[in-house]
């Protein structure tokens, strides 16, 4: 690892004074120390900061700019300090709706580190003995093996899979059209279908309701995966029909990161040339799109999560959600209060972010510089075997590197190996994400440049033609923390 001590826009800055490239940190989402935010944090700080308990205006005016960025009926905001208690508030806000615990959630996904997030998050729950996992039902793999577009080796695949916390927590695959099951114009459906019969069992099986299914619009730790075009209406369609509710984990993927739009829930495979940039959210209304394509339509979210960049660096999320499911929460009769979350310093800092990203046109910078990643790589890919796939959006994309591209043979050791060498020799900070330890994240600063792309390609081929090929034995290399 490296000791951080400083940082500046996409570079930060260890003990020794070696600047690194960062293209991994997606929490200084207006880059590393940006002036405009670190004096107005100084600014607030110098006058104020306590508890909410004392209402202060920074709230309102954050909570109100937030609404303002989502479509209706979103318009209820609750801030709280990260993303794990934004999706663990909005947990407890499909429950009180539903009167439901039953849960709907993707393989891979991660929500957080709190309990109840956890339940959710298969990413976490398949690898802990903190769970007592059981057997899902098997009727989804008899349904699968009536669908004509699904094969007996998927549906065994899927059947395996399905070990959860508990029958209230039934997972669905992943929407991977690269390296799972369903590819092409039908991905969406065949990937929906999952849903579907969850839905079935729950509702026809068990007389029982569907509380939410949570869903992240781009899939990080899943090896960014952006589900295919109409798959989270079609998910959504079918929940809402069986009681529950649709939750978008935005924590990740928000605030423009993705370019074409605003917020992942949105994106429509724009291949970065959407119009739906900042200042034109609110024209946005049910149904509508934005690239043309009148078989799409966008889904809103019952329930909206942020976190992460949301701060700039600092403890900052939320839940939006509509009055309907905030008043049968407060029906409950348990008043919600955080302490520290929405404080004087901290929505001040969310509202210089949004500040910022709006005068500096960080998400048009998100189309320009993230079309370039896809371009440069892509091009690379032509010459270097290793590279698979190319994916994402806007300044979110995935690299997916592979021994093979016809068998799709995961390179795990190659990429442990070149993240580690990008770092010592190169200076380059990268993440590793997937399944399978293979996928290179790419989810930088928002201010992250073409000059910034051009050394990221550079180093990476440097290190894969140059450094790669006389490495003794990637079989003992140990993983690379990320």
């Amino acid at each position: 690892g490296i000791l951080s001590m400083k940082g500046s826009g996409s570079r930060l800055i260890d003990s020794s004074g070696r600047s690194y490239l960062d293209t991994r940190n997606n929490v200084a989402h207006c880059g590393h120390q940006n002036p405009h935010i670190i004096s107005t944090i100084q600014q607030q700080l110098g006058m104020l900061n306590t508890n909410t308990r004392y209402l202060h205006p920074n709230a309102t005016r954050l909570a109100s700019r937030l609404a303002s960025l989502l479509p209706d009926p979103l318009e209820i905001v609750f801030l709280v300090n990260s993303g794990s208690e934004a999706n663990d508030l909005a947990l407890r806000l499909a429950r009180a709706y539903t009167q439901s615990k039953n849960m709907i959630v993707v393989d891979r996904a991660y929500h957080g580190h709190t309990l109840g997030t956890l339940e959710v998050s298969p990413y976490k729950f398949d690898c802990s003995g903190e769970f007592q996992l059981t057997q899902q039902q098997r009727q989804q793999k008899d349904h699968l093996l009536n669908n004509d577009h699904v094969d007996a080796m998927a549906a065994d695949k899927n059947d395996d899979m399905q070990q959860t916390p508990g029958p209230h927590v039934w997972k669905v695959p992943c929407p991977d059209t690269y390296r799972g099951p369903h590819k092409g114009q039908d991905a969406a459906k065949l990937y929906a279908s999952y849903v579907q019969e969850a839905c079935r069992v729950y509702t026809e099986e068990r007389n029982e309701k569907v509380g939410a299914f949570i869903v992240e619009g781009g899939m990080s730790v899943a090896g960014v995966i952006l589900p295919p075009p109409a798959y989270l209406k079609i998910c959504a369609d079918a929940v809402r029909d069986a009681g529950g509710v649709y939750i978008a984990d935005e924590v990740q993927t928000g605030f423009g990161r993705l370019g074409s739009c605003f917020w992942a829930f949105q994106y429509k495979h724009c291949n970065g040339t959407g119009g739906n940039l900042y200042t034109d959210q609110k024209k946005m209304e049910v149904g509508q799109i934005y690239d043309g394509n009148e078989e799409e339509t966008t889904v809103i979210p019952d329930i909206v999560t942020v976190g992460k960049p949301f701060g700039n660096g600092m403890p900052l999320a939320a839940v939006i959600t509509t009055r309907r499911i905030s008043d049968a929460f407060e029906a409950m009769g348990v008043e919600y209060f955080n302490t520290f979350g929405g404080n004087p310093v901290c929505s001040a800092a969310g509202l210089a972010m949004l500040d910022t990203m709006e005068a500096q046109s960080l998400q048009q910078n998100a189309v320009h510089v993230g079309g370039y990643v896809q371009d440069r790589f892509r091009e690379l890919k032509k010459d270097l075997s290793i590279i698979g796939d190319v994916r994402g959006s806007g300044l979110f994309v995935g690299i997916e590197l592979v021994r093979d591209r016809e068998t799709l043979e995961p390179a795990t050791a190659e990429t442990s190996y070149l993240c580690t060498i990008l770092k010592e020799k190169y200076a380059v900070l990268t993440s590793i994400d997937g399944p399978h330890n293979n996928v290179l994240v790419v989810k930088p600063p928002m201010v992250f440049s073409v000059e910034d792309v051009d050394c990221f390609v550079q180093s990476f081929e440097n290190a894969v033609k140059n450094d790669l090929g006389s490495a003794d034995d990637l079989k003992n290399i140990s993983k690379t923390p990320t």
